[in-house]
């Protein structure tokens, strides 16, 4: 079997696909393939929609929130993010959502650092990462997952500790605050 002209310069094309799971945060499909050494296999596949990430930041400290994570069965540190169950047109109105909702600032500037792929091994979420300044506090909004979601604020110094200690291992946090030293440390 030969993959479809179109599909040539892919190393694995897609031969049938069938959605598997679905609920409200997620869709799991089971994608039939054909690597291009000629063997057929099976890739699942996570579909989620955007969601976006956001490091506050103001007078040398940052915010942060800690939450039960059930997947790992513990309590985390990281930096606000979410997403909304649905596909977004403006990522910057998610991410002051999700800033508000989680930790109730309100950011006078929202700068846009680029974008992370959350696990593409398995899934096709993208994450759009922000850098959030000017804040000012308002009421926290939290949604029922947020229940006991605790905001912390830290120095970069012990943040940045939290992370070499193992403190903090949110991939997500880990990435974001790298493509910022990355961006900051252009920016002259």
């Amino acid at each position: 079997m030969q993959p479809p002209e179109s599909d040539q310069n892919k190393s694995i094309v897609t031969v049938a696909s069938r959605e598997v799971y679905r609920n409200q945060w997620l869709r799991l499909r089971e994608d039939r393939i054909l690597r291009s050494n000629g063997k057929e296999g099976i890739y699942s596949v996570v579909d989620k929609d955007d969601c976006a990430i956001i490091l506050p930041l103001q007078d040398g400290k940052v915010w942060l929130v800690e939450q039960f994570r059930y997947t790992i069965q513990q309590r985390a540190l990281e930096l606000p993010q979410g997403g909304w169950e649905r596909e977004i047109d403006d990522p910057e109105a998610l991410a002051r959502g999700e800033l508000k909702e989680e930790t109730g600032l309100l950011a006078a500037e929202m700068i846009y650092l680029g974008f992370l792929w959350v696990a593409y091994g398995f899934s096709n979420q993208k994450q759009h990462v922000f850098l959030a300044t000017g804040l000012t506090m308002q009421e926290r909004d939290p949604d029922d997952e947020e229940h006991d979601l605790i905001v912390q604020i830290r120095t970069v110094e012990e943040f940045e500790q939290m992370i070499l200690d193992g403190t903090i291992c949110d991939a997500s946090t880990l990435a974001a605050w790298g493509l910022y030293l990355t961006w900051k440390a252009r920016k002259g």
